[in-house]
């Protein structure tokens, strides 16, 4: 009996493991930052689609970011204040994982799938600090000059 639970126990060990997926609430939304890149990975899948975003090697925030219009949501976020506040992140990692919204969300948006090294700029919120993983969740995407608003569907 041993023997088959240490066996069983290392073919689990074995198995490719899938990040967790995170709620709102696990990230800092008192703090918007702005990263803009090249997609180097895209999984178009859910609970939700994510990006692998490459930053330049110093990264900037659009002359334009403040005056961007915003698609209305069905959620109420409001968007103005976001755009006014965000700040480049702190930390210097060059790859971002950026966790998007669902794939019936994005459908509903209009978000073609992003293609591998298209130009993507996200405005979202990390964990509090800046701490652990550089993880995104995004609020607003950026792609081919328009918006999208990820938190709700259309308004």
């Amino acid at each position: 009996m041993k023997r088959r639970l240490l066996i069983a126990s290392g073919a689990c060990a074995l198995l490719p493991t899938a990040r967790a997926h995170h709620g709102w609430s696990s990230f800092d939304q008192s703090r918007p930052l702005y990263i803009e890149g090249a997609a180097r990975e895209v999984h178009w899948r859910n609970p939700h689609a994510e990006l692998v975003l490459e930053l330049p090697p110093t990264p900037t925030l659009p002359a334009d970011l403040r005056q961007r219009a915003l698609p209305a949501q069905s959620a109420s976020v409001d968007g103005a204040a976001l755009l006014a506040n965000a700040r480049l992140p702190s930390r210097t990692d060059k790859r971002w994982t950026v966790e998007l919204a669902p794939l019936t969300r994005m459908q509903a948006w209009g978000v073609a799938p992003i293609k591998p090294n298209a130009n993507v700029g996200v405005l979202g919120f990390t964990y509090a600090g800046e701490k652990g993983e550089p993880v995104l969740r995004a609020e607003y995407l950026f792609v081919d000059g328009k918006a999208y608003g990820l938190r709700s569907s259309p308004a």
